[in-house]
């Protein structure tokens, strides 16, 4: 694969000096960079919404269809761990604890995923090389979605805007059955890693163990205790996954996947034309910033322009931020992309897939 280099001259001083507005701002209100109280008190709200509707199913007895939404609130809060805690632990901004960090960012275990896969594709690939072809995995659906005009495209694409969001809903259930072991093998064999790079059977070995224990506890325990056919376990399983992969995947998508956001190739000596702040800021796009259930729940991933940026900043600290980052970049006229509504940026997602649905010489 080749060597992706970004460009090192930063003429206006662009990142210098929104780095140094950023560290007065912590300075000036004497804050911590890391979470807070709010972050900490969210955290106990997403993982009651994660686990107390799977205990209530465990041992309060109630008809089947009120299981059912149960499990749509777990898959709500599966979503909003996800989002919340595991996000911003896993990038060492939850707490300014080491142990704290790492112990939180093991709620991707119980999300079905696997800690070192998810810094690997998230920390080093999307971060570094966000919307850049064979380098951020995040832009990858294989052949059956076609996220970029550089990928190759299939008839099928046609009506892509269509079915896409039926197979979105699909995410976490992969992380849980084949996308882990393939991405492991994958990433080891390439000795990626954020940070040391692991013990090749330690990780397997947590990777064996984390995934017994997941499905023990969503599968083999209800059906050990709950007294109906085995099948609808499963359909509990996937509703809940189901719920889950829909929420996050079309806030990833909001984020990179919309017409105002670009997808740079490297020439043929792998060099891009920005430095990695200001390619941040081509490919990156917020939704709903005023919106304060959306800030709330996706954990301030709809400030995704300021979470590229500065993603060792916890989120909560995004909306003060985002003010800072918006002046900077108006300043030296650099790009700002957002959206005032999740709703028009969901539409704009949409017509985005229909326009990479087309044929290349037609769209």
């Amino acid at each position: 694969m080749k060597t992706i280099n970004f460009s090192r001259v930063d003429k206006a001083k662009f990142f210098k000096t929104l780095n140094k507005r950023v560290n007065l701002y912590f300075k000036e209100n004497q804050l911590k960079r890391t979470g807070n109280w709010k972050l900490y008190s969210k955290a106990v709200i997403m993982f009651s919404l994660f686990f107390v509707p799977f205990i209530l199913i465990l041992t309060v007895a109630m008809p089947q269809w009120v299981m059912f939404l149960l499990m749509v609130v777990t898959g709500i809060g599966m979503a909003g761990v996800g989002m919340n805690v595991m996000h911003d632990s896993n990038h060492d901004s939850f707490s300014s604890k080491k142990w704290v960090n790492k112990l939180m960012g093991s709620s991707m275990y119980i999300l079905a995923g696997n800690v070192y896969n998810w810094k690997v594709q998230h920390n080093v690939l999307h971060h570094t090389f966000t919307n850049i072809k064979d380098h951020d995995e995040d832009i990858d659906a294989g052949r059956i979605i076609r996220f970029s005009q550089h990928s190759s495209w299939l008839p099928i694409h046609k009506i892509q805007k269509y079915y896409s969001v039926f197979i979105y809903g699909l995410l976490t259930i992969n992380w849980a059955i084949t996308t882990d072991v393939k991405q492991m093998h994958n990433y080891l064999k390439r000795k990626l890693s954020y940070g040391e790079l692991p013990n090749p059977a330690k990780e397997w070995t947590k990777l064996v163990i984390s995934k017994i224990g997941y499905y023990a506890l969503w599968i083999v325990l209800p059906l050990f205790v709950l007294d109906i056919v085995w099948w609808k376990i499963f359909i509990g399983f996937f509703v809940m996954h189901y719920t889950a992969g829909m929420i996050l995947s079309l806030v990833f998508q909001l984020a990179h996947i919309v017409p105002n956001t670009k997808m740079p190739l490297p020439d043929k000596d792998g060099n891009l034309e920005h430095t990695w702040a200001v390619h941040q800021l081509y490919t990156t796009s917020n939704f709903a910033p005023s919106n304060s259930f959306v800030n709330f729940y996706t954990g301030g991933l709809n400030h995704q322009v300021e979470h590229h940026i500065f993603p060792h900043i916890s989120h909560i600290h995004y909306q003060k931020l985002a003010k800072i980052v918006k002046e900077t970049t108006k300043e030296f006229n650099l790009p700002y992309n957002e959206y005032e509504t999740t709703r028009s940026a969901i539409l704009a997602h949409f017509r985005q897939l229909g326009v990479l649905g087309k044929k290349p010489e037609l769209a």
